[in-house]
């Protein structure tokens, strides 16, 4: 996997997650990705908590080159010049008309290197009534909708991890990976264009099918209901997972897991349409029920009968489930100052391969007198 754009290089001038995001997918893909950062200070989410180098940024830079260039300075936008003349790819989040700004509109990037393929994120797209408007994570999901399916209207508090930076940067490299595929055929590279807002409305279509086939207005309970999954709370106050889906086999089994085979015959539960109208009842007694034992007594018990479930991990629990080790999920490196830095690698696999141990984030400015040798930099 390691070796599938090999010799692919990407000029990445992003900050924070959805172009750092979309540049380290292509990092795990065997590209080159020389990350270009701000003067002093660099990307903006390395200063988060304090120093430079620190978890946000870690989490979205791994596997890639750092340099410093002023992009206010005609010398900052010469190098950059000299690196685009050579890239394959040009990836930027930038508020619309940035790059038209510092001069490099797409005809200037075309004369400049008609191979190149810009990739540009923005919240909203490069036009409309919105275009200007500042975005960050939880403005689109709001926007799209997303944020209705999530959250109590009567109890409206946000949570979670980030939904639509992450998404937006994974629809970014989808779109930078066509292009190229593309450019194998046309020689020319092209413009791929993401927004936070139409990403976020993308990652959801089952609501919007079921609001234009069935007139259902989807809301926090909509999706679990229909797919009958629950969080239960169990005897020492951990929680479970189940989701029974409308498969027969896995409600009987569910039933079996519980001691409640009488509930096959309640007329309220009968059926899946019945069980979808009767959520809230038939939770209620899966909850009653699940506060009488342990997790590890429940997760075990479902496993025997081959239902659907699992123990809901806390984050520090995660690295040591069974499977979890044997995938291999996590990645341990040494970076030569900052010590041990655990990620998470690709969760993709080409005939069984992937990336076993990408390098760690780079410090800020690590490769300024490499690259500055290589391409020729002035001064």
């Amino acid at each position: 996997m390691d070796d599938v754009l090999k010799d692919v290089l990407v000029v990445e001038l992003g900050t924070m997650v959805t172009a750092p995001l979309a540049g380290m997918m292509l990092s795990d893909m065997g590209a080159r990705v020389i990350k270009v950062e701000l003067p002093e200070t660099g990307d903006p989410f390395r200063a988060h908590g304090g120093g430079r180098y620190s978890p946000p940024f870690v989490a979205y830079n791994r596997g890639k080159e750092s340099i410093q260039l002023d992009l206010r300075s005609p010398e900052g936008l010469a190098n950059l010049s000299r690196l685009l003349n050579r890239a394959d790819i040009v990836l930027e989040n930038f508020r619309p008309g940035v790059m038209e700004k510092l001069g490099l509109d797409n005809d200037r990037l075309r004369a400049l290197n008609p191979r190149l393929i810009r990739a540009s994120i923005t919240g909203f797209g490069n036009d409309g009534p919105y275009r200007d408007r500042p975005s960050y994570d939880s403005v689109p999901l709001a926007l799209s909708g997303l944020s209705s399916l999530m959250l109590d209207p009567q109890d409206p508090r946000m949570s979670g991890p980030t939904i639509s930076d992450n998404i937006t940067g994974m629809y970014a490299a989808q779109g930078i990976l066509a292009a190229l595929l593309r450019r194998t055929r046309t020689g020319t590279g092209g413009h791929v264009e993401v927004n936070m807002l139409e990403a976020a409305i993308s990652f959801m279509p089952d609501a919007f099918a079921q609001f234009s086939r069935a007139g259902i207005v989807s809301g926090p309970e909509t999706r679990v209901r229909i797919s009958q999954a629950y969080s239960l709370r169990t005897q020492d106050g951990l929680l479970v997972t189940v989701h029974v889906s409308s498969v027969q086999k896995f409600w009987e089994g569910l039933l079996n897991v519980i001691g409640r085979p009488d509930l096959a015959q309640n007329e309220r539960f009968a059926t899946p349409a019945a069980r979808t109208q009767n959520y809230s009842a038939l939770r209620q007694i899966l909850m009653d029920i699940f506060a009488t034992r342990s997790r590890e007594a429940w997760v075990a018990a479902l496993a025997a009968e081959g239902v659907p479930g699992a123990p809901v991990n806390r984050v520090d629990e995660v690295a040591d489930d069974p499977q979890v080790r044997h995938l291999g999920t996590f990645a341990r490196t040494i970076h030569p100052t900052m010590g041990e830095v655990i990620g998470i690698k690709s969760p993709i696999r080409l005939d069984g391969t992937r990336r076993d141990n990408p390098p760690p984030p780079p410090e800020l400015n690590a490769d300024a007198a490499a690259v500055a040798a290589e391409f020729g930099f002035g001064s």
